[in-house]
Order: C-alpha cells, then structure tokens, then sequence
C-alpha cells in the first residue's frame, strides 16, 4: 500500500485542549452550560468573581451566580492528560507542593496529606491505616465533589383521583444535590420524607411531562428546563401520586 495516514502532533489539537483565560492547557476542565465554552476550573472560577458573563462570547451565565452553571469535564482531562506527556505527573506535582506550603502544621510537624492525591502523612506507612483513612474518605464523599444544582420539589395537587392525600408538600422543598442524581432517587427521597408505604409509586413532572426513573437532575435541567426561556433558576420538578394510565 502506499504511504500511511498523517500523524497528528499536539499542536494540531491546541484549540481543543487550551484555555481561552490563561492560553496554557486546561486543568480541570470545566464548561459553561449556557454556552458549553470550556475553561480551567480556577480561571473561570476567578474570572466570575468580577463578571457574570462568558469570557469568550460575552453571553451572560447567570443573573446572580454564575457558579451554578458550571460542571467539570471529567472525561476532557483525561484525553489531555493522554494527549500532553507528563503533564498529570506535573499537575500532581505543583499541587502537592501547593499543598505543602499551605496546610497548618500540627504539633510542630508538616502534614504532608494532599486530599485529592491521597498523599499519606508524613511519618506513616502507606501499608498501614493510613491509607486506608484516605480510601475512607473517598467513600465518605457522597458525591459532593460531583456538579452540584438547585432544585425545588413542589407538590402536585387536584389529581382528580380519591385517597391521594397522603402525598403531601415537603417541610423544606429546596435542596441542592449532585447533578447525577436519578428520578428514582428523588422518588426514594420524597418516599422517605413524606414517609410513604414502600408500595406506593409517585411520578416525577418537568414542565407537566413525566420523567423517566433514570434521567439525571442535569439530563433534565439541559433537555426540558432550560429551553424554557421563562424558567429561572432553581429548577421547579414537580410530584404527585402515580396515575396509572392503562
């Protein structure tokens, strides 16, 4: 056969994999939802203590917060950190070094543990408890390094249907959760709440259409919420008793 197909060099992808803000390459990605441009996280972050707007085209984020409007791209870091050779082990490098100079001493001694790295303590063994704690922590998260969002859960009255009364508003109907919570987790959160039998089903509405038990909290804010153009911030799910329409 003839010839091979081109090689691609880094370079020919800088447009993807840098950021606009500080033109160097994109650490911990993170995208407007408004208008999906991409930044490093502390350069948008910063960015929005001064403006509300996009630094890129200008569109406004958010009337008040614009933090509310962004969410890390996981999977983009990764391909850079493919793409860039030794660009993780640097990245890692700086913050545990950022995290050395930073973080109190205790009883006289340096605590060398970087939280997102994992970094046992100074002194320890890292086949001993220390590591472990560190695994603990991780599985202690409950997702609250996950895309956090807004929501209201109003109760949905006058079904036309007799003996619904159980279905009650909540004390407290805002709450702020992962951006990947499911339907059928805050079908389970109303059921515990309004403490409901463990038979009784309740439908989950966005704008008066039902969603599906596996459509995420961001799913639902990008397909039905936002392209309301009325909608404000929080997003406004609705729930009633199940109808059975068959």
């Amino acid at each position: 056969m003839s010839g091979t197909g081109r090689k691609h060099l880094v370079r020919d992808f800088n447009h993807f994999i840098t950021c606009y803000l500080c033109r160097g390459y994109l650490i911990k990605p993170t995208t407007v939802t408004e208008c999906l441009h991409t930044f490093c996280k502390s350069c948008i972050v910063q960015h929005f203590e001064e403006s509300n707007d996009c630094p890129k085209c200008g569109i406004q984020v958010h009337e008040t917060n614009p933090l509310e409007m962004l969410r890390l791209d996981n999977t983009l870091e990764e391909i850079i950190f493919k793409l860039v050779p030794g660009l993780r082990e640097k990245e890692e490098q700086q913050e545990l070094e950022f995290w050395r100079k930073n973080q109190p001493k205790e009883n006289g001694q340096e605590n060398l543990r970087c939280p997102r790295l994992g970094v046992p303590d100074a002194g320890g063994d890292a086949g001993d408890g220390g590591g472990n704690e560190a695994d603990g922590a991780g599985d202690d998260d409950y997702h609250r390094s996950d895309p956090q969002i807004a929501i209201c859960l109003d109760c949905l009255r006058n079904t036309g249907q007799s003996g619904e009364s159980t279905v009650t508003d909540l004390m407290k109907r805002f709450i702020r959760c992962s951006s990947r919570v499911t339907v059928g987790t805050i079908k389970k959160f109303l059921s515990l709440k309004l403490k409901l039998p463990s038979s009784y089903e309740l439908d989950v509405l966005c704008n008066g259409e039902i969603m599906g038990r596996d459509h995420t909290l961001e799913f639902i804010y990008m397909t039905r919420w936002r392209l309301h153009g009325e909608n404000t911030y929080p997003m406004v799910l609705e729930y009633r008793p199940r109808i059975d329409f068959g």
